[in-house]
């Protein structure tokens, strides 16, 4: 695999560029696509920049493309990264600031893997979606996955816009992606694959059974680009990377932590830690007493001055915790409040680069070229 060029940006900015590609006003191509008909976006979750480099001759087919080298947002977990892919925007931005996170609106904790019927989508996250932006523009939208997530809530508040096509299995998925780059006019056509995330989450990244999931992952990766019609790019990116956490430091088991504290959120990579009323200096002392050696811990204004998660609008400031704790390499810091989570061997959600750099990788159809 050919190391990645020199070009930095983030996964807020690979919808953008297609759209921009595509002729779509008010983006930037900073991916440098060119000017193609029709864009394919395939994002393989959990698939991290350093884990793909280590196991390179499992993905002959990802090898094979032109790397760039991009980084994902933080929280480094599914839910924001999508929605910072879908709206082209950071975390402070659209709201999504985690795989739990409280609502100050609602009144409750959000989990958008498992979102709440009550708690309307765009309720949660209004910005306009990069589709929805392409789709008035006249470009053919279309996601591809399972038929499960179509009308989730997750979808809705942070893909919204353009069909939907149910796809299971590679060949399905292979199938929609042809028929909608034989549109006529222009497309943005964005597939789905989950299966290397859960490998990873089971068995541990770089594991048997995560390289396995790996090159079937490349299998899809290698038909899609061989399908591409001469007017077309596919780009092969990630949401955010994986860590390996055998150190397990148990939240419950310190009182120290839950004096002062109304709930946890987060994850075991980070977690958010909301305080009682007038409570947010003590539980921030206490939290960093205790955790020192196994996480960075930040109050709420620290989170946002530290640029984390961009500039950060009032309302999505409110959803960050008086508290958040990012664990130091290797450490799951687990909790009663996500059991099935806290379980886990493979982890994501801190600033490691192993979760936070992730793939770009570019395949162009004959008659496109790159920009210069």
């Amino acid at each position: 695999m050919a190391e990645p060029s020199d070009i930095r940006v983030t996964l807020a900015d690979v919808a953008t560029s297609a759209a921009a590609s595509l002729g779509v006003r008010g983006f930037t191509d900073r991916l440098g696509l060119g000017k193609p008909r029709h864009v394919v976006i395939c994002l393989i979750d959990g698939l991290g920049w350093q884990q793909l480099a280590d196991a390179w001759p499992q993905a002959p087919a990802m090898a094979a493309g032109q790397s760039l080298a991009l980084n994902t947002v933080f929280p480094s977990t599914t839910p924001t990264a999508l929605a910072s892919m879908g709206t082209g925007l950071l975390p402070g931005a659209h709201g999504l600031l985690g795989a739990m996170f409280w609502l100050p609106e609602f009144e409750q904790v959000l989990a958008p893997l498992r979102w709440d019927a009550q708690v309307h989508p765009r309720a949660v996250q209004p910005e306009a979606t990069v589709f929805e932006r392409a789709a008035q523009a006249g470009v053919q939208v279309t996601s591809i996955g399972p038929e499960t997530y179509r009308n989730s809530g997750l979808t809705q508040a942070a893909l919204r816009g353009g069909g939907y096509r149910a796809a299971d299995d590679v060949a399905s998925r292979v199938r929609e992606v042809v028929a909608a780059t034989a549109h006529q006019g222009t497309s943005l056509t964005y597939v789905y694959w989950r299966e290397l995330d859960r490998a990873g989450h089971r068995h541990g990244a770089g594991s048997d059974q995560w390289q396995a999931a790996l090159r079937r992952a490349d299998g899809l990766v290698a038909r899609l680009a061989e399908s591409l019609p001469a007017d077309a790019v596919l780009v092969v990116t990630s949401d955010h990377g994986m860590v390996n956490c055998p150190v397990r430091v148990d939240l419950d088991a310190d009182p120290s932590l839950g004096a002062g504290v109304r709930c946890v959120a987060g994850e075991p990579r980070a977690r958010h830690a909301y305080a009682e009323d007038g409570q947010a200096g003590q539980v921030a002392a206490r939290w960093r007493e205790a955790l020192d050696s196994v996480a960075r811990v930040l109050t709420r204004d620290e989170v946002i001055d530290s640029g984390l998660i961009g500039p950060a609008s009032d309302w999505a400031a409110e959803r960050i915790g008086d508290v958040m704790a990012i664990a130091h390499p290797s450490v799951a810091l687990v909790s009663s409040v996500d059991p099935r989570a806290s379980g886990l061997l493979g982890q994501h959600g801190g600033i490691t680069p192993q979760e936070m750099q992730i793939p770009g990788i570019v395949y162009r159809g004959s008659a496109v070229s790159s920009p210069g």
